[in-house]
């Protein structure tokens, strides 16, 4: 009897083939680019970052600081008051504004030495520093109808509805939610609405 070398059985391990390498390059290619399509449609047509310029909303908002805006919340929910909104300059529709919404469609709105009175109430405004208001006076003014009135956080150097009037809702394109640059800064610009006294 003879004996035969019988062969003997390996494991033999995949050769990776440029193929493979190819399939996976499309796979990630892919993966990226609908990321950035998802991400492309999010900035368009619900988010969208902005540089503030200007210190009219301090201490909330400072000079060259980055938000992001809510720009479908308002065909879900009504602007209400204290709302941090960005709106077309009512003067110049080629300019943006960012203020806080103090008075609504329909209400009077009047400032006395500097304090905010709605239909004759005192508007409690804890988001204020005593170092940035007025003085001043103005109004009584009625807010027409689907129009707001809207003053900056800093008001000794604010030009808003004192100065251009109510905004018409049309105008307004957006809502401040969110502070992300810089990292001091980063978080929610969210406020509770603030309480007629």
């Amino acid at each position: 009897m003879l004996e035969t070398d019988a062969p003997k059985s390996e494991a033999i391990e995949p050769v990776r083939t440029t193929w493979d390498f190819r399939a996976q390059l499309r796979i990630w290619a892919r993966d990226l680019l609908l990321a950035l399509c998802f991400t492309v449609v999010i900035m368009v047509f619900l988010y969208q970052p902005v540089k503030v310029e200007g210190t009219s909303m301090a201490p909330l908002i400072s000079d060259q600081e980055r938000v992001f805006i809510n720009k479908i919340v308002y065909r879900f929910e009504p602007i209400s008051r204290c709302d941090v909104v960005v709106f077309w300059y009512p003067l110049d529709r080629s300019k943006s504004f960012i203020k806080r919404v103090v008075g609504l469609p329909g209400e009077t709105v009047e400032v006395r030495q500097g304090a905010v009175y709605v239909n004759g109430r005192a508007l409690d405004e804890p988001y204020l520093l005593p170092q940035y208001v007025d003085s001043s006076n103005y109004g009584p003014v009625r807010v027409p109808a689907d129009q707001f009135f809207v003053m900056g956080d800093h008001r000794d150097s604010s030009n808003d509805s004192r100065v251009f009037g109510p905004v018409p809702a049309s105008y307004i394109y957006g809502k401040a939610v969110f502070a992300y640059w810089p990292m001091d800064h980063f978080g929610s610009l969210s406020v509770s609405a603030a309480p007629l006294k």
